[in-house]
């Protein structure tokens, strides 16, 4: 048995030695490292669980393997094999270490789930995203500006029209928190490169606390099935210097149409809990 795990458990190490940089972080997006101060830890997280999981499997096929060689029937055998009721000892391992690496991945992803939605108190920029049927609203609260989307068209080939693409702009290295909000469907944010998504419910308001560390674009889309065209409502978020986000909050500010934050008034769901039905009138009795 000694023989079998520590071969098991060197075959595992020289697989792992032949990864590529891509398989060595579980094939998770390109561009995600270090994306924001979260992503390190979620790769983490990530990528040591596949690792264990595949020792456990490795493990366990072997041990299947070895069982039915060491015991199968032998030529010139005949009957049944020996039957035994219980074994306590393989049956107390196999309860126990099970519960414990449930225990460990539930603390290991507790912990790291507290950290990614910890609050950040007086975060450097404030967003508010809206989600629409098929397209995003951005109101950049402290600026007193928003960038209204439309739903992103394609050209002759599929592929996403520029033009018409839903951008969000982030300065680099400042505290974020984006509050999120639906106006219809439940909508998912998802910024692909930053290993976390969230749900957009309509009537409940949530938040995403991050930093981004790194310049560039980055690919955002909807998680939620949230109807016919939900494939088509994707966005970008880029992230830049602090000079360009102050220069692209100031382009928003010289067009009077992207002055002022977009409220909730524009939902099609006015009966939300809390909410009276339109046209609905009181009546004393």
């Amino acid at each position: 048995m000694k023989w079998l795990t520590a071969a098991a458990a060197a075959s595992a190490a020289l697989l792992l030695a032949g990864c590529s940089p891509a398989q060595q972080r579980g094939f998770l997006p390109e561009g995600s490292e270090g994306a924001t101060n979260h992503t390190s830890a979620l790769t983490g997280i990530w990528t040591t669980s596949w690792i264990v999981l595949l020792g456990v499997g490795v493990l366990t096929w072997s041990l299947i393997i070895w069982a039915a060689i060491a015991y199968r029937r032998r030529k010139g055998e005949t009957g049944v094999p020996v039957q035994l009721q219980y074994h306590m000892p393989i049956e107390t391992f196999f309860t126990v270490v099970p519960v414990i690496f449930i225990l460990t991945f539930f603390a290991f992803t507790a912990k790291t789930q507290s950290a990614v939605e910890e609050p950040i108190k007086n975060p450097d920029t404030r967003v508010e995203v809206i989600g629409k049927r098929w397209a995003w609203d951005f109101n950049y609260t402290d600026e007193d500006v928003h960038f209204s989307g439309v739903q992103v068209q394609t050209d002759e080939k599929g592929s996403p029209t520029e033009d018409t693409m839903p951008v969000l702009y982030l300065p680099v290295n400042k505290t974020t928190e984006i509050k999120l909000e639906s106006r219809d469907v439940i909508h998912s944010f998802w910024v692909v490169e930053y290993l976390y998504k969230k749900d957009m419910i309509p009537g409940k308001t949530n938040y995403m606390y991050f930093t981004p560390t790194k310049t560039g674009t980055f690919v955002g889309k909807c998680a939620e099935l949230c109807g016919e065209y939900h494939s088509m409502m994707l966005f970008e978020v880029r992230v830049v210097e602090q000079e360009e986000y102050d220069a692209y909050i100031a382009s928003l500010r010289e067009n009077p149409d992207n002055r002022g934050l977009l409220g909730l008034e524009y939902n099609p769901n006015q009966n939300l809990p809390g909410d009276s039905v339109p046209g609905e009138e009181s009546h004393e009795g």
